[in-house]
């Protein structure tokens, strides 16, 4: 993949920037400079100029330099802001981990880039429901106002931890995860 000078900046300013972990993107307001043809396809995978970027570095640093404002996406430097596209949530999470049971329980992402989030009041666990099909798309806050949709395979393990609780006046199926109850589906929806 050919990089174009706009994407070339801004990979440079990343890499200086991802040596002391994850830039403070949400501290930056440098002016618009436009926007990049950049997607993110709702499997994780980074497009530029129409080509999937082959190189999970490259993507690794891109992803830290990614903001969300409103609902748009931008990757942010100190010196200049340009928007992408996002078709669904920016990552995936592609796995977790879960330490302790019941209400103990603590679960802890893995996203396609590599971050790491344990779900809990910081990292809410929301499900939203496709308004034709009613299929579920569940997603993870991953940091900053970025989420991660959860993968299916991740989504079915999580339904085998799975329980019953009331929450706010109705039986729900959920998890717990960092102290928090984290509904899925209307219990009733099971049948």
């Amino acid at each position: 993949m050919i990089v174009k000078p706009e994407a070339e900046n801004l990979l440079s300013a990343a890499q200086a920037a991802g040596k002391k972990g994850l830039p403070p993107v949400h501290l930056w307001n440098p002016p618009f400079c436009g926007d990049l043809d950049m997607r993110i396809a709702r499997d994780g995978t980074w497009f530029h100029e129409g080509t999937p970027i082959g190189r999970p570095a490259m993507v690794r640093l891109f992803s830290s330099i990614l903001r969300k404002d409103g609902d748009a996406y931008f990757l942010v430097t100190p010196v200049e802001k340009v928007g992408i596209q996002v078709e669904d949530a920016p990552f995936v999470a592609v796995d977790f981990e879960v330490e302790g049971t019941g209400r103990d329980q603590r679960l802890t992402f893995v996203t396609q880039v590599g971050d790491r989030a344990m779900a809990g009041p910081g990292h809410p666990i929301r499900v939203a429901r496709d308004p034709e099909s009613g299929e579920p798309s569940p997603y993870v806050l991953i940091r900053a106002n970025l989420e991660a949709l959860i993968d299916r395979k991740s989504f079915y393990r999580l339904i085998d931890l799975g329980c019953h609780e009331r929450h706010e006046g109705e039986d729900w199926f959920g998890i717990w995860s960092g102290g928090q109850f984290f509904p899925l589906m209307l219990s009733r929806e099971l049948g």
